[in-house]
């Protein structure tokens, strides 16, 4: 398994030295009750591309099942996210997932949320929002595809308020909401031209 996600990692920077920062995402998990120190889960490398249809798909580049699972009787709760060791705390939001989802018969998946609106290119665990997990059972018919996956959720800056717009209101004092204009009103001097020059045209004739 884990010579397939090395492999797979190193595919992936292969594929997108040259146009993109490969960025690799430490995932741990802790206990909720515990005081314990959070124990590494996996890790989830991808791309930068700000276009989303070139970038490459997320590869899980290293996983370990937990060991803490040996302890648990299948009802604990676990805390998973993005973990800074050296800083020794949480760098990004955490969820809150049962033990029963690293279970035999189950393939993890995890989901990562990304903010891009950063405009200067610079990239880190800190853009990182958040980690979601879920165990996928394996169907009985199913032959590949049942190892670890990742899926990449990028956020991106929604739209922005229009401000200093004057608001125009109605005698009663409600919001006065422009209406789109015919194509009368539109062309009007269009077919003021035309009959002009008709009558123009009459004159002539006569």
């Amino acid at each position: 398994m884990k010579l397939l996600a090395s492999l797979a990692s190193a595919l992936l920077v292969a594929a997108t030295a040259a146009t993109a920062q490969v960025v690799t995402v430490p995932i741990y998990i802790q206990p909720v009750n515990s005081s314990s120190a959070p124990s590494f889960l996996a890790e989830v490398s991808y791309d930068t591309a700000q276009d989303p249809s070139s970038a490459v798909t997320p590869v899980v580049s290293a996983y370990e099942a937990p060991e803490i699972l040996d302890d648990l009787e299948g009802h604990e709760l676990l805390r998973i996210g993005v973990y800074d060791k050296a800083e020794k705390k949480w760098a990004s939001s955490t969820s809150v997932i049962s033990a029963e989802n690293f279970g035999k018969g189950y393939a993890p998946h995890f989901v990562l949320s990304v903010d891009e609106s950063n405009q200067k290119g610079s990239y880190d665990n800190q853009h990182v929002l958040g980690v979601a997990f879920k165990g996928i059972r394996i169907d009985a018919g199913q032959t590949r595809d049942f190892g670890p996956q990742a899926v990449l959720v990028r956020t991106t800056q929604g739209k922005q308020p229009e401000l200093n717009k004057p608001v125009v209101l109605s005698p009663e004092g409600k919001q006065v909401v422009p209406q789109e204009k015919t194509l009368l009103q539109k062309y009007w001097w269009v077919i003021a031209i035309v009959m002009v020059l008709s009558l123009g045209g009459g004159g002539d004739g006569k």
